[in-house]
């Protein structure tokens, strides 16, 4: 088999969509049946993923790799067009290796199972397409196609609140979508040659001005999936009514969509005006991190919390992105893959504690650990990894983006003094209230009413399972760091690189003018 012209991309992507159809014909009366195949498809795609990865791909090459182009709406200029590189290449791994272990996690789901599986495979091929076309219409199609699974997983299997949940994500990124048509049409038709290829458009010269219209565009969008404080709302109340797999899917895979979309859009293909709002970014950046930390303090009930955590962490994303450093663009990346992984472990184990305590509220809890204790170890091994702990990968990506920032030219001193110190308050207040969250379940006064349950059994195998597969890559990459970066570091810096040539182009007036920040993007 010649892997240079095998459609690699196009199978992964279409394979589980496709699997998902046969679901409905599928004879099966108690659900078993049902979610052996479709863990099977997951398997089977994530080893293609693997594979095609390993094999035919090279960790040395910058550019677009495993390409495939196809005619199919010539009319309107729409081609079917995929490929991966450093910045797609880890995000497909992990949609993979987490969508296959959410599937797991779904084993106790009974309702509906045909439906809820067909809901879960096909926003898998939604999601690996997010990460690899490289037409911005066909971008716009894919970003589109997950919305409508994660309604449904939330309206159907969510809580007493999950419509009220489910219509307020739908609303809040079909709303954001509208910016990335409206900002790829423009692109798409701007100047004399009318095309939707991402590699084309970047080299189209648009005006500072029209730059700064469609980042500010795509910024709109891409802050409601990160998400960006003001626009982060739907996440709690979907976190709050969702499943276990459905938790794992939005920590793990979702937001990072909008981060990766966020440099290989805005940075990307929109330099200068990267440039501009770069500052905006960063404060942005540690609005997320120190607002989302406090608000996590208040919260009591445990789902909310880990959500409002999550919105925390992906703070740092922002800053590496703006740091304009190889280090912080590369923390970036490494922060999505590891909060990816921690998120999900999380919510998961926030799911178990759920399926045997009945209740998601802190107050009622207390005192579980000594009947929980595999549940108790695998939290603590987790919420340390959440919090940084040196030898877990949450250390080394935040670890990256301090530093990658802390070393970059491009920003006033001043400015750099003031963001490192309250990206610090940010990294203090996390094992706080993490650690005083775990004090709450499995420590603190008992519930007499709620330790004596008999529901209230420890871990089983599967859960154990799906946790230490969590953790082998959390550890592994925390110890080993190159594991990861290796597969984007070529990319990261050659992206670095085009962006720092845009920053000699700007004055701290313009700059100030532009973001009406006090410490903007300085020349050198």
């Amino acid at each position: 088999m010649n892997i240079a012209n095998f459609p690699w991309l196009t199978t992964i992507l279409l394979f589980p969509i496709a699997a998902s159809l046969l679901l409905p014909i599928i004879p099966d009366k108690d659900g078993k049946t049902v979610r052996w195949y479709s863990l099977i498809v997951g398997l089977i795609d994530f080893a293609l993923i693997v594979y095609a990865f390993y094999t035919g791909y090279d960790f040395s090459n910058p550019d677009l790799q495993l390409v495939e182009s196809y005619p199919w709406l010539p009319q309107l200029g729409l081609n079917w067009s995929v490929g991966a590189d450093g910045l797609s290449m880890p995000l497909i791994l992990l949609t993979g290796f987490i969508t296959t272990l959410a599937v797991l996690a779904a084993w106790p789901v009974t309702l509906k199972p045909k439906l809820f599986y067909f809901l879960i495979l096909s926003m898998y091929g939604g999601q690996i397409a997010v990460f690899a076309v490289q037409d911005m219409l066909l971008f716009f199609l894919v970003w589109e196609l997950e919305l409508v699974p994660i309604y449904f997983l939330l309206s159907i299997w969510g809580g007493k609140k999950r419509q009220y949940a489910a219509t307020k994500f739908i609303l809040y990124t079909a709303g954001g979508s509208l910016f990335i048509l409206l900002s790829a049409l423009t692109m798409g038709f701007y100047g004399d040659t009318v095309t939707f290829d991402m590699r084309v458009i970047a080299l189209k010269d648009f005006g500072l001005n029209l730059q700064l219209l469609l980042y500010a565009g795509f910024l709109i969008a891409y802050a409601v999936k990160l998400p960006i404080i003001p626009l982060h709302t739907w996440l709690p109340d979907a976190h709050g009514e969702a499943t276990a797999p459905v938790h794992m899917l939005l920590a793990g895979i979702l937001l990072k969509m909008g981060g990766y979309a966020l440099i290989r859009m805005n940075a990307q293909m929109l330099p200068d005006a990267h440039a501009y709002i770069a500052p905006a970014l960063v404060v942005l950046g540690v609005v997320n991190i120190i607002y989302a930390a406090l608000t996590s303090f208040a919260q009591r009930n445990l789902k909310r919390k880990i959500a409002y955590s999550s919105i925390s962490h992906m703070g740092f994303v922002l800053i590496g992105i703006a740091s304009f450093t190889d280090l912080g663009l590369s923390g970036a990346m490494l922060q999505m893959v590891s909060h990816g992984l921690i998120g999900a472990s999380l919510f998961f184990l926030v799911g178990a504690t759920y399926d045997r305590t009945h209740t998601l509220m802190l107050d009622e809890m207390g005192g579980v650990g000594k009947k929980m204790r595999k549940i108790f170890a695998m939290f603590t091994t987790c919420s340390m990894a959440s919090l940084a702990l040196p030898g877990m990968s949450g250390f080394v990506a935040e670890l990256m983006v301090f530093v990658g920032f802390a070393t970059s030219d491009a920003y006033n001193p001043t400015f750099k003094v003031i963001i490192i110190f309250l990206m610090a308050v940010g990294v203090i207040l996390t094992p706080i209230y993490l650690l005083s969250m775990l004090r709450e379940i499995f420590y603190g006064q008992e519930n007499e009413e709620l330790v004596s349950h008999q529901a209230l059994i420890d871990a089983e195998p599967r859960e154990v399972f799906i946790i230490a597969c969590l953790l082998i890559p959390i550890i592994g990459i925390g110890f080993y760091p190159k594991l990861l970066t290796q597969m984007y570091d070529a990319t990261t810096v050659q992206l670095t690189a085009r962006l720092r040539d845009s920053v000699p182009t700007l004055t701290a007036e313009k700059a100030v003018e532009t973001v009406s920040l006090s410490a903007p993007i300085i020349g050198h």
